[in-house]
């Protein structure tokens, strides 16, 4: 079985090959952390989440190297900042409020099931990769400088001669159909309306950095430059996997391909390029206006949405139930019915399962661009049959239940309710135990080591005793942890 990834880049589903399977590189957008993550920033997170289990399932954990950042260069953070912490100086305030943001955001993802990144870099730590980054293109003639800023020139990238991609590969789009549909600021020193920034100056009380390209004075980098610098910086001028939400295409993603292939010379920055597609809430797009723009952190601890709380669990089944690249309409019908799902699922969650194997079925959905509907519907089939089984032939039934059980838990989806153990479990517990006894009033200790092996393979450990009072023999079982 071959994991197969839709790359946007070509606009195909194509068979995934790494450059170095011994070190499989992801890189994915993180959060600009200057408040609260709403539930659309959530969708690549769990997404790319699944993706990362996957690929340490299939390749070891020890052979994927997962970089997700965190940017906190920002004019939101700077307004946050300047609004929260007045009397503060605005530096000291902006380490406040990307600190207690980034820790809330850390909380909420944690909620959700999310592994944490192999790095978690900040935009601030790689200031001087993203100057060197801009020399580079400076020096090739991809960029120039103009009153203090530096800015990439697309005309210049697809002028070149050799590699290099054209620029709006990815976004599909010729330079022409960009400059009529993009919102481009309007300046004096631009060559052309698409270029972009680089780097530009600190406006006072900004927090700025010494400027490359020799301009004098503090500057601060543009956004699109920070993705470029990190992403070298832990997994190297070209890697396998670049992933975030379908909004980054144009001009973000755009951007970071034609700053990092026009400085390093290659034909692309990332093998695969993969976007989830866009939330709506209730069937409109998610806005404050509308007054239906929720946050994780409002859906975990309070009762904004649907009048009560919501576990991260069912949150994040309620995600994955839409594949990934379609469009997905969040809704407290869609949250009560994963609610269901889950807790059907987890009655079964009660013991530690007996091997590591997932569903086959399940894995090939899985493996067959993180088809997550059918992976969910190949469980339910795998639930129906081990429940059929249970009364006829329970140990089947219960490495079914495990199967199920470590299949969920490689979507990040589990539910651990050791207390929960159905009535109709509980009397079949009670009715092997009572055969045994039976067993051993007569002597028929094969019978009753069978019995007691049945038991074992169902998770039960027993206890044998004499009742104090009639001195007969008792047994009594507990679910082995």
């Amino acid at each position: 079985m071959s994991l197969n990834l839709y790359n946007t880049l070509t606009r195909r589903k194509e068979a995934f090959a790494p450059i170095d399977p011994a070190n499989v590189r992801m890189y994915v957008c993180g959060p600009t952390v200057y408040d609260y993550a709403h539930i659309g920033n959530a969708r690549p997170v769990i997404v790319f989440d699944v993706l990362y289990r996957l690929l340490r399932h299939v390749y070891g954990a020890e052979r994927v190297t997962y970089v997700r950042n965190i940017t906190d260069v920002d004019d939101k953070i700077n307004d946050r900042a300047a609004r929260d912490y007045p009397d503060l100086p605005l530096n000291e305030a902006i380490r406040k409020v990307t600190e207690s943001t980034a820790a809330q955001f850390h909380a909420d993802i944690a909620a959700l099931g999310v592994l944490p990144p192999t790095h978690e870099p900040r935009a601030t730590e790689h200031i001087e990769g993203m100057k060197a980054i801009i020399e580079r293109l400076v020096a090739g003639g991809f960029a120039y400088v103009a009153e203090g800023h530096v800015l990439f020139s697309p005309a210049a990238m697809d002028a070149a001669d050799g590699v290099l991609p054209r620029y709006g590969a990815l976004a599909n789009r010729t330079l022409d159909e960009m400059i009529a549909g993009a919102r481009v600021d309007v300046a004096p020193y631009k060559r052309d309306a698409t270029d972009f920034v680089l780097w530009k100056p600190s406006k006072p009380g900004e927090p700025g950095w010494p400027s490359p390209c020799g301009i004098a004075g503090l500057g601060r980098p543009g956004w699109h430059i920070e993705c470029s610098a990190m992403s070298r910086a832990f997994l190297g001028e070209t890697f396998d996997i670049h992933g975030g939400g379908i909004d980054l295409v144009f001009p973000h993603h755009e951007n970071e391909i034609a700053q990092s292939t026009c400085a390093f010379g290659h034909s692309v920055m990332a093998n695969v390029w993969m976007h989830n597609g866009f939330l709506q809430v209730e069937g409109e797009k998610m806005s404050k206006s509308l007054g239906n723009f929720v946050t994780i952190h409002e859906l975990l601890a309070t009762e904004k949405f649907g009048g009560r709380t919501w576990p991260g669990e069912v949150l994040r089944l309620a995600m994955l139930k839409t594949h990934y690249r379609q469009p997905i309409d969040w809704t407290v019908k869609a949250l009560e019915e994963a609610e269901r799902t889950l807790s059907r699922f987890s009655a079964w969650f009660y013991r530690e399962p007996h091997t590591d194997a997932v569903h086959l079925p399940f894995l090939e959905a899985l493996l067959d661009d993180l088809n997550t509907p059918k992976a969910f519907a190949e469980l339910h089939l795998l639930a129906n049959e081990a429940n059929a089984e249970l009364m006829v032939n329970p140990v089947h039934a219960f490495e079914k239940f495990d199967l199920l059980h470590n299949s969920l838990d490689l979507l990040g989806v589990r539910w651990n309710r050791a207390d929960k153990i159905s009535g109709e479990f509980r009397a079949e517990i009670d009715a092997l135990i009572a055969a045994r006894l039976e067993a051993r009033r007569q002597k028929n200790w094969a019978e009753s080591d069978r019995i007691r092996d049945e038991l074992a393979a169902m998770g039960i450990q027993l206890k044998d005793g004499k009742d104090p009072a009639t001195g007969e023999a008792v047994t009594t079982w507990e679910v082995k942890r």
